[in-house]
């Protein structure tokens, strides 16, 4: 088979990585890909969001299967587009992608399915959402309504922390078009876990948990990012949780969906908040996590690729997922200043020695080639996955490997799955 992979960060290197161990992958194309995505698949100067390009490029290479890595183009209709053309693409369709790309239209649809989550209040203007404000315990959450990279969630810790993230989203255009409606909830307390599930409309099957860390800086301090590391299993959660979230929450989203006629076949990634009362969902994604595929994935033991085929055609209930009983941990290589501006075009050094440390798997994000050098080409640059014995070993190697690679400004967490294996800073 030939498979087309859309997007060109450390989740689509670790789909791809994937992939390509299937016994029938013949060729692995990358649209754009990285510098990691090079080394076994073919780049495609092709934008992610270049969705014309994109479907002539599958038809003239007569791509057997696609497979949607980033948000946007699922947002945009991708899924729908291909199908038009009988392209056979994994990930839902515009309707069914709007879980993610509306947090309004997520927001409503849990309250009507019961589906617990937090309080919450949709705003199209802006007094309007600075008034509910006033009536709301601190801290709180105000969320951008669209895509905002995952950065558009930003906690106030008080009044006029609120009333300017407001005025920033909804009025001076932070997050552009994303930011011009807003959800304002009440701050959940717990601890976080995400859950990937391959749906294929009607059934699901669960992938091993994962835990993110969002915070920029050690400690859970500083803004949101994209996620600077994660770890799998995540140890907060337990069979009792698992029957609550088939009963309380996926099925009731499941049934939502299908009323309002939208058939869902795809990923689907909850992010929920562990609290002594269950799991609440925090928010819904539609696409595999990014950086938890690069901890999931490295676990499978399983052939990814048939179970991306029987998602899409609606059989993922004959199968059964193997997965590899060790930890893993992954740590992120940021550039210096991310979330916010940052320099690209550092050289990046280590990755050989990186590399041959046992069960250590390094998957590129923001790299290019550029004169036989690989640089740093975005804010994350790098995610090192290890296995081990036991988390603690496994984020010892991750660690280890870590030290190994270097580029100026190089910003990482030291403190992932430190809450995982009991240590302290």
């Amino acid at each position: 088979m030939k498979i087309l992979v859309i997007g060109g960060g450390g989740r689509e290197h670790a789909l791809a990585w994937k992939l390509r161990q299937s016994p029938h992958a013949e060729r692995i194309f990358c649209a754009p890909g990285n510098a990691g995505t090079a080394e076994f698949g073919e780049n495609i100067a092709t934008a992610a969001g270049d969705l014309a390009a994109l479907i002539r490029f599958a038809k003239e290479n007569r791509v057997d299967l696609t497979v949607v890595g980033a948000d946007d183009p699922l947002a945009a209709g991708i899924v729908d587009l291909f199908a038009a053309e009988n392209l056979r693409i994994f990930g839902p369709t515009k309707a069914g992608a709007r879980i993610e790309s509306s947090k309004i239209f997520a927001k409503e649809l849990m309250r009507e399915q019961g589906i617990p989550t937090a309080q919450a209040g949709t705003f199209e203007r802006s007094d309007a959402a600075l008034r509910f404000c006033d009536r709301l315990q601190f801290p709180i959450v105000i969320k951008a309504d669209g895509l905002a990279l995952g950065k558009g969630v930003i906690i106030a810790p008080d009044s006029a922390a609120a009333r300017s993230t407001i005025d920033e989203m909804m009025n001076q255009g932070r997050f552009g078009e994303a930011g011009r409606h807003v959800v304002i909830e009440e701050f959940l307390r717990g601890t976080e876990c995400s859950l990937h599930a391959l749906v294929d409309g009607a059934d699901y099957r669960l992938l091993e948990t994962a835990r993110d860390h969002k915070r920029a800086f050690d400690g859970d301090t500083g803004p949101n990012t994209g996620g600077m590391g994660a770890f799998s299993p995540a140890n907060n959660w337990s069979a009792q949780l698992e029957d609550q979230f088939d009963k309380k929450i996926m099925r009731p989203l499941l049934r939502g969906l299908q009323e309002k006629s939208i058939t869902f076949r795809g990923l689907l990634f909850p992010g929920l908040m562990i609290s002594t009362g269950g799991a609440r969902v925090l928010e819904f994604n539609c696409r595999f996590g990014d950086p938890e595929t690069q901890v999931i994935l490295p676990r499978m033991k399983s052939d990814l690729l048939p179970l991306l085929e029987a998602t899409i055609d609606g059989k993922i209930d004959n199968c059964s997922i193997e997965w590899d009983k060790r930890p893993a941990v992954t740590v992120v290589l940021a550039s210096g200043g991310y979330p916010d501006k940052c320099e690209t075009g550092k050289t990046i050094s280590g990755l050989g020695d990186a590399a041959k440390l046992g069960g250590v798997q390094i998957f590129h994000a923001g790299t290019k080639h550029v004169d036989g050098e690989i640089v740093t080409a975005g804010g994350r640059v790098l995610a090192v996955t290890a296995l081990g014995s036991t988390i603690e070993a496994a984020r010892a190697r991750a660690y280890e490997a870590v030290a190994c690679i270097h580029f100026e400004n190089c910003h990482y967490r030291r403190d992932i799955a430190v809450s995982a294996v009991g240590l302290r800073k």
